[in-house]
């Protein structure tokens, strides 16, 4: 078999296997949704948040050593032990019976995660730095694996329950997982070779540690902890979102997760081809801007609400004489009144409302009778705002998210073959573990503002903040190599800036 025919077996390998471990990765999303859906556990949204946000903090924590395992002892080996240890765990969560078992065994499946890191190791050698970006694109394709099972779980928990009549057949599917990890530990460790990095071999735990004293592997950890971190958040957070806020079944949800999750994995490919013809930077300036629109009218939560107003003050003195739902009567004085309008008591997505509605209306209140004086209020103003936040506008926004993610999670890592050659293994590992630790957090952090808030929208909210961060920065830095690498053409585009503005200005004393 020639060199390249090897190479593109190993990547077909890589891509596969990591498609099964990111599946094992993410599969609390769904199935704790189930169980407490069902009535098998009473978990409030926090601890949802932290059992769906457990695992991957096992395999953010592990990227690192992982990485550095991989770089030294190669991605044959690593990749298949990883996958039999993660098996076991997963086997186990079969006796789970209280929230102690579940978070024990979670933690120890999470392991799963750090196949990144092996994969993007064992990826990379195999690749020339011109194919790179487009090699660990079409590996990042395994992020569909979050699909996968956002897709087939919800099927395979109705079937082998019997519809939720036999509610304890739940424990078969982690059985169904650990089987499938253990075969392809099996396949991985038969089909490949082992190859490792030549270059480097010989550093020290902390010569390979070096590269966290760098800001920019913080930097790019940080775009990772949105593209990447957001990505595996959501990929599990979106079910039980659209399970409550839309009021759909597990079946449902998990279909239109999968919507936001299969894309996002898939263009992952895309975007590494995107990174080696464009630029990495280029790329993220475009993941980060369409992100953040997108989370702008993602952060507008459903409302039935009444507030406040216009209401109608009389415009002299007097006896009220005439008092109805239509008019006031104030001596001679007419005062005609908005009449309110009969208002659905339940609305549903079948309405497929886009924009909000906007209802007003004044009621009376004042009697027959009584006195008034000039500019006393003589009824109440009304105003009744009900948005829908439309289900199909909303998968919308969030399908181009996904896709922003997915070829923003490339665009990330090709930076890293491009600035630390040698330590691919070990930065891809902080990178990852900054990324990683995103997925983890991000779940349990929205747990806590839902239960503070009430409002689902609130984990928008903090993408939208996070995200800005990240843009800002990356423009902060673009700003100051321009200034230090290219003084001149920086001077340039700041005076002909100064020149426009003082242009427009002279135009503006002119006219």
């Amino acid at each position: 078999m020639t060199e390249n025919k090897k190479a593109l077996l190993i990547l077909a390998l890589n891509t596969i296997a990591f498609t099964i471990c990111f599946a094992v990765w993410t599969t609390n999303g769904v199935l704790v949704t189930f169980l407490v859906e069902k009535g098998v556990f009473h978990w409030d949204k926090a601890q949802i948040g932290w059992l769906i946000g457990i695992p991957v903090l096992t395999g953010s924590i592990m990227r690192l050593p992982v990485g550095v395992l991989t770089d030294k002892y190669g991605g044959r080996i690593v990749y298949t032990i990883l996958m039999l240890l993660a098996a076991v765990p997963m086997f186990l969560l079969t006796y789970a019976q209280n929230y102690t078992h579940f978070f024990l065994a979670s933690l120890g499946f999470g392991l799963s995660g750090a196949s990144f890191a092996v994969g993007i190791a064992y990826t990379s050698i195999w690749f020339t730095n011109k194919r790179q970006g487009t090699a660990l694109g079409i590996f990042g394709v395994g992020n569909a694996g979050s699909a996968l099972t956002s897709l087939l779980a919800p099927i395979l928990l109705k079937n082998l329950t019997t519809g939720g009549q036999n509610i304890e057949a739940w424990r078969i599917l982690p059985q169904i997982y650990a089987a499938i990890l253990v075969v392809m530990a099996i396949v991985f460790f038969i089909f490949t070779e082992s190859k490792k990095v030549e270059h480097g071999r010989e550093l020290t735990l902390k010569q390979r540690l070096a590269p966290l004293k760098y800001l920019r592997v913080w930097r790019f950890g940080m775009y990772y902890f949105v593209v990447f971190g957001g990505f595996v958040a959501l990929a599990q957070w979106l079910v039980p979102y659209y399970v409550n806020a839309y009021t759909m079944s597990i079946a449902t949800a998990g279909l239109m997760a999968a919507i936001f999750s299969f894309p996002s994995g898939v263009i992952r490919a895309v975007g590494g081809w995107l990174s080696d013809k464009y630029g990495a930077r280029a790329i993220m300036y475009w993941v980060f801007g369409t992100s953040l629109v997108c989370f702008v009218f993602l952060c507008v939560p459903r409302m039935d609400i009444q507030s406040p107003g216009q209401g109608i003050m009389a415009d002299n003195a007097g006896i009220v004489t005439f008092v109805s739902d239509e008019m006031i009567i104030v001596g001679d004085q007419k005062y005609s009144l908005l009449k309110k309008e009969p208002i659905p008591e339940h609305r549903s997505n079948e309405d497929n409302l886009i924009l909000p509605t906007f209802k007003f209306w004044q009621e009376p209140i004042v009697k027959e009778g009584e006195q008034i004086a000039k500019r006393q209020l003589l009824a109440h103003g009304i105003t009744h705002i009900y948005f829908q936040a439309n289900v199909w506008i909303f998968t919308i926004l969030v399908f181009i998210v996904g896709i922003a993610m997915g070829i923003g999670k490339a665009a990330v890592y090709k930076f890293i073959p491009e600035y630390y050659p040698k330590e691919v293994g070990v930065v891809g590992g902080i990178v990852g573990v900054i990324g990683g630790l995103g997925g983890f957090v991000c779940p349990i952090l929205f747990g806590y503002l839902l239960k503070s808030t009430g409002i689902w929208t609130t984990a928008w909210m903090f993408f939208f903040v996070v995200t800005l961060f990240c843009h800002l920065w990356m423009h902060t830095v673009v700003r100051k190599m321009m200034r230090e690498k290219a003084p001149l053409l920086s001077r340039q585009i700041e005076d002909s800036r100064i020149l426009s503005i003082a242009l427009d200005k002279k135009l503006e004393s002119v006219g």
